[in-house]
């Protein structure tokens, strides 16, 4: 037998039996507390008494700001590479990294002038 065919049944049968090992020592050696009211509260956020429901639906403008965040912010995975090799892609490089700077400018452009970052 190949040594890849050992070492790949050998993480297999380690996945195989330390997955359910470590299933049964979570249970028989974790915490267990009795069915009830205090295994029904929300310790986590110090919040005795909720207020309201929880499924009060938020505004859309929280998902759009995220959004644009993320579209806007993403454009500096782009600009770094081009950035380090700006001498060796020459003039035409700097002709596409401008023009990808103008098309996000257009879309902030747009954004702005569709006020989808006006706040009410």
């Amino acid at each position: 037998m190949s040594t890849q065919i050992v070492l790949a049944s050998s993480i297999i049968f380690i996945l195989v039996t330390a997955i359910p090992l470590l299933f049964l020592a979570t249970s028989k050696l974790g915490p267990r507390l009795k069915k009830g009211r205090e295994k029904n509260i929300s310790y986590e956020s110090g919040v005795t008494k909720s207020i309201g429901s929880s499924g009060t639906p938020f505004s859309v403008k929280f998902y759009l700001v995220a959004l644009l965040f993320v579209l806007f912010d993403v454009e500096i995975i782009f600009m770094f590479p081009w950035a380090v090799n700006v001498r060796e892609l020459g003039l035409f490089g700097i002709a596409e990294m401008f023009s990808f700077m103008a098309l996000l400018l257009a879309g902030l452009i747009y954004v702005y002038k569709a006020k989808a970052l006006t706040w009410q």
